[in-house]
Formats: structure tokens, C-alpha cells, sequence
């Protein structure tokens, strides 16, 4: 799913990761590989946040999902796997406070 600027802040506020830009040169092969997404690296490899079910308090909520890891400790290589949710989940806030695209 593609995250408003609001929601990739609260995002990285929760998790340590790297927002990929949206102008960064590797977004359109990204897109063709995974679909439209925002894109994510951390020290484990490639990720994004998908839909999930809202909290108990009806808060709109992401899991986050790596779809790619390091190959080199150098990490400049990554390979594509079957999509693994981590076990984090991302608080977005109140139903409709935000767009989410």
C-alpha cells in the first residue's frame, strides 16, 4: 500500500527502517516487481506495510512485510522471497485520519 507522508513518519516513528523515496530511480522497478507500495530497507532487507485488521480500539493498523533480503554483509545486493510478516504492526491512528492510498 502506498503511505501519505503523515503515514510514513508515524511509520518510521514505530520502526527502524529507511523510507525508499519516491523519486529514487529504483521505485519504478520496485513497483513492477511488488506492485505499488511504499518501500522500506532496514538491516534485515526490503520491506513494506500492508493492511491489517484495526486495533481494539477500532485504529487503523499495517502489518509489516519483508519481501526481500540482504544476499552480502555489505548489503548491496538483496533477493526476493516470498512475502515474510515481521512482527511488528503499525499503529496509523484513528479510522480516516489519514489518507492511505
Amino acid at each position: 500500500m502506498k503511505l501519505t507522508p503523515i503515514l510514513v513518519e508515524r511509520t518510521l516513528s514505530q520502526f527502524e527502517a529507511r523510507a525508499i523515496p519516491e523519486g529514487h530511480p529504483a521505485v519504478p522497478e520496485l513497483n513492477k516487481l511488488f506492485g505499488e507500495h511504499t518501500f522500506f530497507l532496514d538491516g534485515s532487507g526490503l520491506l513494506i506495510v500492508e493492511p491489517a485488521l484495526p486495533d481494539e480500539n477500532g485504529a487503523e493498523t499495517g502489518q509489516v512485510v519483508k519481501l526481500a533480503s540482504w544476499n552480502d554483509p555489505e548489503r548491496t545486493s538483496l533477493a526476493a522471497h516470498e512475502p515474510e510478516p515481521i512482527d511488528v504492526v503499525i499503529e496509523f491512528g484513528p479510522k480516516g485520519s489519514d489518507a492511505v492510498h
